[in-house]
């Protein structure tokens, strides 16, 4: 599978997600949106740019903080998703939002136009992360700073999903899927550099940053039900498993998934799947 086919099916995957990705009964991208944006800590009149922006998980939390003075700059290349920040932000009242459409291995802004840089799961779907880094570096002031999140890969869990969805989705689910469409092979694909602690600390270094900090932590996913899980997997990453599924497949993972779900509510009614999430933080080399 070649970069263009690869990519063409991340956009084509987001671009019919967008209306109803991160909405309803699922509470993940919000929250891990926010405590990225805090661990980069964007001040009152500063820059940022949120790459892969999704439907504005970093984006809207940074405009609020940066204020009106600020900038809160957010790229992807899904269209639909740049339709609805575009939206949003206009209902919103947000004049210092501004959404592009764009394709983040090749960002189009001048250097040290921004002070922070985000980017929560966007990251780890660039085919070539590791190479466009240094890209992100130039567009920051020196000292400026870039935090994104990622999944803590291993090989021993089920990529881009807590752990305890290893024994959910087993191989016998996977058989229609082409080999480098299946999930392991995708995190292969993305997480080359992202495994090892060392390996990240090493490709930001030569990417032209320093001051590198790994902070691995559990965000909290609140799901309202199990059906409203499956609902929600069908609008993020995951629908690039799902689309490849005929009927009955999809029919009996998604039944399996619902009572796996349903049997993880605690005495309150809750069901709330701890996730392990890894944040990354590095300044830009230089002084300001």
């Amino acid at each position: 599978m070649d970069t263009r086919e690869y990519k063409g099916k991340v956009v084509e995957t987001f671009h019919r997600a967008a209306p109803s990705y991160d909405r309803g009964g699922v509470e993940f991208f919000s929250p891990m949106g926010r405590r990225l944006v805090e661990l980069a800590a964007p001040r009152a009149t500063e820059r940022v740019l949120d790459v892969g922006c999704g439907r504005g998980a970093c984006l809207f939390p940074a405009a609020e903080v940066v204020g009106s003075s600020g900038k809160a700059v957010g790229i992807d290349i899904a269209p639909g998703m740049v339709e609805h920040v575009r939206r949003e932000a206009l209902e919103r009242g947000l004049g210092q939002v501004e959404v592009r459409l764009m394709d983040a291995e090749r960002p189009e802004f001048e250097e040290a136009s921004f002070d922070v840089v985000t980017g929560s799961f966007s990251i780890i779907f660039l085919p070539e992360a590791a190479s466009v880094l240094p890209r992100y570096a130039r567009l920051l002031i020196p000292g400026g700073r870039l935090a994104f999140t990622s999944p803590i890969f291993t090989e021993d869990t089920f990529p881009f999903l807590p752990p305890m969805f290893t024994e959910i989705i087993t191989d016998d689910f996977l058989s229609e899927i082409p080999d480098e469409w299946r999930p392991r092979a995708v995190a292969r694909r993305v997480s080359g550099w992202l495994q090892d602690e060392s390996d990240i600390v090493g490709t930001l270094r030569g990417a032209g940053f320093r001051e590198v900090r790994i902070l691995d932590e559990v965000v909290p996913m609140d799901v309202s039900s199990g059906r409203d899980w499956v609902a929600w997997s069908h609008t993020q990453g995951m629908r690039l498993l799902w689309q490849w599924l005929s009927p009955d497949p999809t029919r009996r993972l998604e039944e399996r998934i619902v009572a796996a779900l349903e049997a993880e509510r605690d005495a309150e009614g809750r069901i709330r799947i701890e996730t392990p999430v890894r944040y990354v933080l590095a300044e830009r080399e230089g002084r300001r």
